[in-house]
């Protein structure tokens, strides 16, 4: 939780996980078998063509997050709520305190994978 006073961001994501993330397993992938076999590369490109799909109108950030995120918040529409500074890793808080309302941004690289994030508050 934030303190008070403290400037938060609300924010969505989508994950592809890929054989660097430091968890090889998701929702979709208990066993981590398609994640070890996705490099970042692969990883990278799924992102890039979901991006393309949502930028052109094709389709709905939630949906493909929904869809497509190894994350646990796909069951969300990737929504991650709320958060402050110092509670996601730094390239993930950057880029989300960096983007607008409504923004998305281009791919991130976590240690969890590679992210699009849409800031949403």
């Amino acid at each position: 939780m934030a303190a008070a006073g403290e400037e938060t961001v609300r924010a969505s994501h989508i994950l592809i996980k890929h054989e660097g993330s430091r968890r090889k397993a998701s929702w979709k992938d208990p066993d981590g078998r398609v994640i070890s076999a996705t490099t970042r590369t692969d990883a990278a490109a799924r992102l890039t063509e979901l991006r393309g799909q949502i930028l052109s109108g094709r389709a709905n950030f939630a949906d493909l997050a929904a869809r497509h995120s190894d994350c646990s918040s796909a069951r969300r529409g990737g929504d991650l709520g709320t958060f402050g500074r110092k509670q996601m890793q730094k390239p993930f808080e950057d880029a989300t305190f960096a983007l607008r309302v409504g923004e998305m941004s281009d791919i991130v690289d976590t240690d969890s994978g590679v992210h699009i994030i849409l800031r949403t508050a």
